[in-house]
């Protein structure tokens, strides 16, 4: 009597999840773009001057600067940390670039002076994180008093204006044709992000720190090393913000970027990166941001009162937080 190991036909589980379409429902990614699309088809209904491609190309300053952060940010939140000291981190920024002015720098000096602003910012909130073994939550909220509160001792109820004709390119100039330089900078920072996270072993070992730093530590992974550099690269993206904004207004005011930390951790979560790290991409982020820019432009456009959209992003806050959890739940 000869005894085989395999299993009846009739008894075989199939792989409920190969199919294809399965997979498709199963993104959060696809999903989005099917809400962008909605938006957009609502917009374009909802108001004659939406398809205007002058007003869609100024829809995208409702998310561009926001978005360059939340590259960073969605890295950071991968890893297990955050930064609600980013719009801090611009207003400290814009202070010293007007300080800069005042002063007499050119241009290029003020572009400098931004870029290491954000580094130092950075490497300030990194160092009491990663060195000193201090919650990132705490730290930041912490710095996020500070570096506002500096601006408002160097300014006051005053504002630094008058800069250089030339700097104003950063926030209201055009690459080509309706394609804004920030609407440039938002397509190559998002490649550029979306190879670091997704094409390299940097990328690897934020998602391997996100869910379990202990096991990454074993493993070899140089987790404070890594958790420094990104939050490196969260000062740096808020100094490039900085700029860009500082460029598109022409002044400084202590109170730059006020509430900008809680747009962009909904666009980092809207985006489909768990808040509590260890998934999470650069495509989600990216369509979530568009999703969010066409929102408060659609709603711009209908002449929504700036609180009421600040109650709808707070709303849409917490209903992304809540809504990855009911997916997960649907798809089992």
């Amino acid at each position: 009597m000869s005894v085989t190991s395999e299993e009846p036909r009739g008894r075989q589980i199939p792989d409920r999840l190969t199919s294809p379409l399965r997979k498709a429902l199963s993104s959060w990614e696809l999903l989005l773009f099917g809400v962008a699309v909605a938006i957009f088809i609502a917009n374009s209904f909802a108001s004659p001057w939406f398809l205007d491609p002058w007003n869609l190309s100024d829809a995208s300053f409702n998310f561009t600067e926001k978005a360059l952060i939340a590259f960073a940010m969605a890295m950071l939140i991968i890893a297990g940390d955050i930064d609600l000291s980013v719009a801090s981190i611009i207003a400290l920024t814009s202070t010293m670039m007007g300080l800069a002015m005042m002063a007499g720098a050119p241009m290029p000096v003020l572009v400098l002076v931004g870029l290491v602003t954000g580094l130092v910012c950075g490497a300030f909130n990194g160092l009491l994180v990663a060195g000193f073994g201090l919650p990132s939550i705490v730290v930041t909220i912490g710095t996020m008093s500070l570096f506002r509160g500096i601006s408002y001792i160097v300014l006051g109820d005053g504002a630094f204006t008058g800069y250089p004709a030339s700097f104003a390119y950063f926030g209201q100039g055009y690459v080509w044709w309706v394609i804004t330089f920030e609407l440039f900078l938002f397509a190559l920072f998002a490649v550029i992000f979306g190879v670091l996270l997704h094409k390299t072993s940097f990328g690897r070992a934020v998602y391997a720190i996100g869910n379990n730093a202990t096991a990454a530590r074993f493993s070899g992974i140089r987790v404070n090393r890594i958790r420094f550099i990104l939050f490196l690269q969260t000062g740096l993206m808020s100094g490039i913000a900085a700029i860009c904004l500082t460029s598109r207004l022409g002044s400084t005011r202590p109170s730059i970027a006020t509430g900008f930390e809680l747009e962009v951790v909904t666009m980092v979560v809207l985006g489909g990166v768990s808040i509590l790290g260890g998934s999470g991409s650069i495509p989600g982020v990216v369509i979530a941001a568009l999703v969010m820019g066409l929102v408060t432009f659609g709603l711009g456009l209908l002449n929504v009162p700036g609180i009421v959209m600040s109650i709808i992003i707070g709303a849409l806050l917490i209903g992304v937080i809540a809504l990855p959890r009911l997916w997960s739940m649907w798809r089992r």
